[in-house]
């Protein structure tokens, strides 16, 4: 696959390859065709053959500009979605995080049901439930956490679904009026919000710590400052979700080019 790879994908990772999934980005309609159409003869001349009803496309919603027209494989109409499901993360057509951030709980949800034997088993020490939950389930409803631009209604969401998890482990319901806190110092569980900061910090230190060219940066939006703004409040975005987190943690922003003091500033420790 990579004598196949080598001629489309060039300097910039925009082919990505995974598996039998195959993403092909362009910032034209007409890029896509053309990106399309040259995978098609290539897997062809090499013995293998393009779906077309696997096939799909999904046009985001990020500039100012709007083309009009369909992208076709040989003529053939490619199906549209406004979602798209790429190694584990839900994207949408408008930037949004809405549908990952649901999926994300529901994967949560079924790593919940497969250990519920051992989580609910009142003979295993509530410590040791603690720490299975945080390698084994907190980790999958985090998966990809480190480049949401979060909102408040998304932060309480999994606040709730990991609520509802700790206190069944710890065999209470709400109606027995037990504090969060309490049922999070039992099974010594720091709160999700502030995992999510602390794996979205670590990731931007990460991103700030690589050379301009890597190819890493290439993944980051970069707005046009000639772009005409819309009306209303501005989307939120990554960039601006680390400044919200830097200014309520008083972290300074040079402080993640040095990676121990950096690690050591962002880390939330356990209860």
């Amino acid at each position: 696959m990579d004598e196949v790879t080598r001629d489309i994908q060039g300097d910039i990772p925009w082919c990505m390859f995974f598996a039998d999934d195959v993403v092909l980005v362009d910032e034209s309609r007409a890029g896509v065709n053309r990106k399309l159409e040259l995978w098609r003869q290539t897997l062809e001349s090499k013995g293998f053959r393009l779906s077309r009803t696997k096939t799909e496309y999904m046009r985001c919603n990020f500039g100012a500009t709007h083309e009009e027209g369909d992208v076709s494989l040989e003529g053939q109409v490619v199906t549209k979605r406004d979602t798209f499901r790429y190694l584990g993360s839900m994207l949408q057509r408008d930037g949004d995080i809405d549908d990952d951030v649901s999926h994300r709980i529901k994967a949560g949800w079924m790593k919940w049901r497969q250990a519920s034997g051992v989580l609910c088993d009142k003979k295993v020490p509530q410590k040791l439930k603690g720490k299975f939950y945080r390698t084994a389930i907190r980790p999958a409803m985090l998966y990809g956490a480190e480049c949401w631009p979060t909102k408040r209604r998304h932060v309480q969401q999994l606040s709730v679904a990991e609520m509802r998890m700790l206190r069944w482990i710890c065999g209470h319901t709400r109606m027995d009026r037990v504090r969060n806190d309490d049922i999070r110092n039992r099974l010594g569980i720091a709160q999700i919000e502030e995992k999510l900061i602390q794996h979205r910090l670590r990731w931007f230190g990460h991103v700030q710590r690589r050379p301009p060219e890597a190819p890493v940066h290439s993944g980051i939006l970069k707005h046009d400052g000639n772009m005409r703004r819309g009306r209303g409040r501005p989307k939120l975005t990554w960039e601006g979700t680390i400044r919200r987190d830097l200014k309520d943690w008083s972290i300074p922003r040079d402080l993640s080019l040095d990676r121990s003091a950096w690690k050591a500033a962002i880390l939330v420790p356990e209860p």
